[in-house]
Order: structure tokens, then C-alpha cells, then sequence
């Protein structure tokens, strides 16, 4: 085994070379300079005599849980260190990089499962920066062990901004996104809709009953989706069929609707429904009657039920057409749309003018107001923006519309209506775990979908 004594002197100049302060100053000074570059914050560059100081000059000791001129620390002080280091690092990679999610509900499913753990790139799209960047690391909204104590301070708030990123937000793209909705929260009915409450119960008795917190954009609950139209797209949905621009969406395999299952009241065999891919908890829930079930069925599996012997009939569910519902966007009786019969709607764009009416107005108003921060009035049928009778209207940013795979089990863009750009996190990438809520010890891994990747069907 080679000792320093007995390496040669080029590797041992090599090795100093590398060791050399000069060199480590220039090596971390140039890659913070691409940071900087990166992010457009040129306050940034104050960091630059940190680092001069850090490497050459050593007068503060930025380090102070170190002593100084120590050759070998404390355990505890080497701890404090590896853990600050970590925290760190960590925080950098998941604000610019890359972060974990996991799938808590079945609104994607069968594309993504309950149990799956994803990793979401921030750099598909651009990181967005932090718009609360006093936070407590690893925390979203809420600290740990508590119900409701922000783990973040609004002693500073940024403007959005996005860095330069990979690419855009593109049709059928899965995406991460902070929930639209989730400005204002009931405390102690958090995964409910704060607005679809208020409709049910009256704003008023809303405030007087319950504990409400409001919540910056970054600390929205995080949603994902799939995005079926994209700015500047015009949606529509018949019979629950997505057309984008005149065009039917691309074929889901794993698309599912909820269909009646009509049975000689013999019942159906579990084992054989799981083989197909349903969940226990799907199967508990979807007797309503000795016959009859609702299943949750893509399309493959509706033909392999229809063929069990006591199977009388399968029967897609669907809404009628011209009958609207409260619950669906824009909530207004006007218009006459539901979850399989929706739209046509034009997505808003960047940088494009619209006519402003009283018709369409239900239609934009939240855009004008919550994510675009105008006031807005009518008076004598008038629309004022800003306290000036408008006409037209221009968007600031670009909006998206999301929807869930599982198609009658998804709250989605149908129910609450835009994305703005940003709330946009990033674009799920890669399975690296997948756990069975139905199966116990190692049976619960679902080892065919460890480490892989999400596509676009």
C-alpha cells in the first residue's frame, strides 16, 4: 500500500495542487457565479467575499461551532458539522433539483398508484423561487408534531420568479402543482376546499365556525395531475371525452371511468377483481345494493367483467348533457356543465386580450382577482378593474388545465378551474418505491414499478 512518504512527487504536487486555498477559492467562487447567473439575483455576489474570506483571508470564523487552529474537532462538533452540511445541501437540491413526493390519493390511478414515491424535477420546468424563504427545512406548511403551526415566516416575501429551466409545461404531462384552492384553509377541515365549503355553508358561517389560516403559494398543498390543455388551448369534454383545439386527447391506457356493475346478487370474487388491478379499498366500497356495484374500471377490464357468469351488465356512469352542478367551474347556473360535459373553455395565455364581459366574466374573475391581484367591481352592469371601467382584459402569466386519470375520482381543474404558472412545481419523473396499503411485510413492494420512469400514457 502506497503512504505519502512513497508517492511520487508528481502525484504528491497534484494532490497539494487540488489542497491549495487558491484553487479552492477560484473552483467554489466559479461555481457560485453560475448560481448567480442562474438565479438573476446580483445581491448574490456579496457571497463572493464570503467565500474570499472562508479560503484566503480566514478572519471571521464562519464555522463557529468549530474551534479554530484544531487539528481534530470533538465527535459532537464533527456531528453539528456533517448535520449542517446535510440540511444544507438537502435544502438546495430539493428548491432547484429535485424533490420527493409520495401519492396519497387515488386520483391518478391507474398511471399512479397509492404508495407510489416519486421524485419530481424542479429543472423540467425551472425552479420556482421560494416565496417564503424563512422556513424550517424539510416542513411544507406545518411543523412537525403540531396541527397547525406554520413552519415558515412572511417576514420577507419574494415575488414569483423562474429560473431557466429544461423545458415548458406540455399537454399530457404530469405535474406537481400547489393547490389553486388552498390560499385559505379550514384548520380542522384541511382536505376539503375552503371556497366549495363556503358555497355549501355560506362564507359568513364559514368564519364564525371555523379556525381559518391563509397560505402564501409556496405553501399550498401539493396536488398532481395530469395537464390536458396548456395555454392558448381551447377544451372541451363529451361524454367524457377530452377534445383539445377540435382534436380528441391521446389514448389512455390506464384511463379509468366509474361504471354499475349489475350482478344475479351471487356476489363477485375479490381475488379475481384484485388480479385486474383493483384496490381492496375499492372493492369494500363499491357494493350499493345485494347486485349492484360501482367499480372504478379502465377500459381493458370492463370486457374481462362483463364475462364473469353472474354478471348481468356494465354500464358507464356519465352526467347528462345540460345539466349543471354547483360544484363544478365556474359555479355559476349559467353555465350548464358537469364532470363528463364540460366546457367548450379557452385556457388563458400570457400576454393575450380577451373582451371582458358579464357573460364570460365567471369564467376569468378568479384569474383578475386571486392569482393576477386586481380589484374588481360591477356597477350598473359595468365591469371596474382597478377602480376603471374595463372592457378587456390582459393575463400576466399562463394557466394550465389539470385532470386526474381516474377520471370519476379526481377534484380536479373541473372543480376549482385554472393553474397559473406559478403554482407550478414541477414534472413527476421517476418511481423510486411503491408500496402496498393491501399487502403486508415485503409483500407490500410493487417491485415492477421500482425505479421507473413516468411517460406521458
Amino acid at each position: 500500500m502506497k503512504t505519502q512518504e512513497n508517492l511520487s512527487p508528481q502525484t504528491t504536487e497534484k494532490k497539494q495542487f487540488f489542497k491549495n486555498k487558491y484553487f479552492l477559492f477560484g473552483f467554489y467562487a466559479f461555481i457560485y457565479l453560475l448560481f448567480v447567473l442562474w438565479i438573476g439575483n446580483f445581491w448574490l455576489l456579496l457571497g463572493i467575499p464570503i467565500l474570499f474570506d472562508l479560503y484566503i483571508s480566514k478572519k471571521v470564523n464562519w464555522t463557529f461551532w468549530k474551534k479554530q487552529n484544531v487539528e481534530k474537532q470533538t465527535k459532537l462538533v464533527e456531528w453539528i458539522d456533517a448535520i449542517i452540511f446535510a440540511v444544507v445541501a438537502a435544502t438546495i437540491i430539493r428548491t432547484f433539483f429535485i424533490e420527493a413526493f409520495t401519492i396519497p390519493t387515488p386520483s391518478m390511478e391507474k398511471s399512479l398508484l397509492v404508495g407510489d414515491y416519486l421524485f419530481v424535477s424542479k429543472v423540467s420546468y425551472g425552479p420556482k423561487l421560494p416565496n417564503t424563504p424563512l422556513a424550517f427545512p424539510f416542513a411544507h406548511h406545518t411543523l412537525p408534531f403540531t396541527e397547525s403551526t406554520k413552519s415558515y415566516l412572511e417576514w420577507i416575501k419574494m415575488p414569483y420568479k423562474r429560473l431557466l429551466g429544461l423545458g415548458e409545461v406540455k399537454n399530457d404531462d404530469i405535474v406537481v402543482f400547489n393547490f389553486p384552492e388552498g390560499d385559505t384553509v379550514i384548520l380542522t377541515r384541511q382536505e376539503e376546499s375552503y371556497y366549495a365549503v363556503c358555497r355549501e355553508e355560506g362564507r359568513e358561517n364559514v368564519l364564525r365556525r371555523y379556525p381559518i389560516v391563509v397560505r402564501p403559494v409556496d405553501k399550498r398543498e401539493n396536488y398532481i395531475k395530469r395537464c390536458v390543455a396548456i395555454a392558448g388551448d381551447t377544451l372541451k369534454i363529451v361524454h367524457g371525452n377530452v377534445f383539445i383545439n377540435g382534436k380528441s386527447q391521446k389514448k389512455l391506457e390506464k384511463m379509468q371511468h366509474k361504471y354499475y356493475v349489475a350482478t344475479d346478487s351471487s356476489g363477485l370474487n375479490a381475488e379475481r377483481l384484485q388480479e385486474m388491478g383493483l384496490s381492496l379499498y375499492d372493492i369494500k366500497k363499491s357494493r350499493f345494493s345485494p347486485s349492484q356495484f360501482i367499480f372504478p374500471l379502465e377500459e381493458k377490464n370492463v370486457s374481462k367483467i362483463k364475462s364473469f357468469p353472474n354478471v348481468k351488465s356494465v354500464e358507464k356512469i356519465e352526467n347528462p348533457v345540460n345539466i349543471g352542478v354547483k360544484y363544478i367551474f365556474p359555479h355559476d347556473t349559467s353555465f350548464h356543465w358537469n364532470e363528463d360535459n364540460f366546457g367548450p373553455l379557452w385556457i388563458p395565455k400570457k400576454g393575450v386580450t380577451i373582451p371582458l364581459t358579464l357573460k364570460n366574466l365567471p369564467l376569468y374573475r378568479r384569474i383578475i382577482t386571486a392569482y393576477e391581484l386586481n380589484s374588481l367591481e360591477i356597477k350598473n352592469s359595468a365591469i371596474f378593474i382597478n377602480g376603471k371601467e374595463a372592457k378587456e382584459y390582459t393575463f400576466k402569466m399562463n394557466y394550465y388545465f389539470l385532470m386526474g386519470d381516474n377520471r370519476h375520482n379526481s377534484a380536479d381543474s373541473r372543480f376549482w378551474g385554472f393553474v397559473p404558472e406559478d403554482h407550478v412545481v414541477g414534472k413527476a419523473v421517476f418511481i423510486w418505491l411503491s408500496l402496498d396499503a393491501d399487502k403486508e411485510f415485503l409483500s407490500k413492494i410493487r417491485w415492477s414499478r421500482l425505479f421507473k420512469f413516468i411517460g406521458n400514457d
